[in-house]
């Protein structure tokens, strides 16, 4: 038996914290473990989901489902991952007309077909932002190792609070060794669990460029084993730690 679908709303308090990228990613994980996965882009204004899975012309989006031109079905493409994706508009001109809150309404066809939904939406507090956030079941909030992201998270963590809406974490996203706020640093800040800390490795770096999710591109990197361990944590699938792994683990722990 499926079970219930979740809908989480993927969210920042800034754009350029990666979080497209961590939807896409998750969602291509997400597939492999076999679930049913769709994946949409709920930033009306700067639509770039659909570019990171590499789609640059698609007849249905989001923007003309929400005006009632379409069933939010005739704007479903799969990608080859298995991951479905709704993608909003590239052109200015379908922003008219269109209202996200009615996407709560469009939303009930699609939990019961998919095991996770995936909104994309729209960094910073604005109508666009409240609409996924009204539109979402449980929040995961996207950060970035600096002190103004923090607080960032902070913001939208009261917002999404006031609604009552249950937030699963911080996914710390584009992590260097160079930067001096630290995950765990920034868990005890902002008092919610880190779900995942996401190096910025140059495989995620030529993924952007080439348009290929690094999951797909590199299955191997580093960042793509912490999308799979996101994706994993959100199935409750635990870890397996090996025997070299759990040795290294306590010398590391008694330095």
């Amino acid at each position: 038996m499926r079970e219930v679908g979740r809908v989480i709303g993927i969210l920042s308090g800034k754009g350029g914290v990666g979080k497209s990228t961590l939807t896409a990613n998750l969602a291509i994980q997400l597939a492999r473990l076999g679930k049913e996965v769709i994946a949409i882009d709920c930033n009306l204004t700067t639509s770039h989901l659909g570019l990171l899975f590499g789609f640059y012309d698609y007849p249905v989006t989001l923007n003309q489902v929400l005006r009632g031109d379409y069933e939010i079905e005739d704007a479903i493409y799969e990608h080859k991952s298995g991951v479905k994706i709704i993608p909003g508009s590239l052109s200015p001109r379908d922003l008219y007309g269109v209202d996200l809150l009615d996407l709560r309404l469009k939303l009930s066809s699609l939990v019961g077909k998919n095991d996770f939904v995936l909104l994309d939406g729209a960094p910073g507090l604005g109508r666009e932002a409240i609409s996924a956030i009204l539109c979402s079941q449980e929040v995961m909030l996207v950060a970035i190792p600096t002190l103004s992201s923090v607080l960032d998270v902070l913001r939208v963590k009261a917002v999404v609070g006031s609604y009552n809406i249950p937030i699963l974490g911080v996914v710390v996203n584009m992590y260097e060794k160079r930067y001096k706020v630290r995950p765990e640093e920034i868990g005890v800040s902002v008092n919610l669990p880190i779900l995942a800390t996401i190096p910025y490795d140059k495989e995620l770096i030529e993924s952007n460029v080439f348009k290929i999710p690094v999951s797909i591109l590199n299955p191997k990197a580093r960042s793509s084993r912490e999308f799979e361990k996101l994706a994993k944590k959100l199935v409750g699938m635990e870890e397996k730690v090996g025997i070299f792994q759990k040795i290294k683990s306590l010398f590391v722990a008694s330095s």
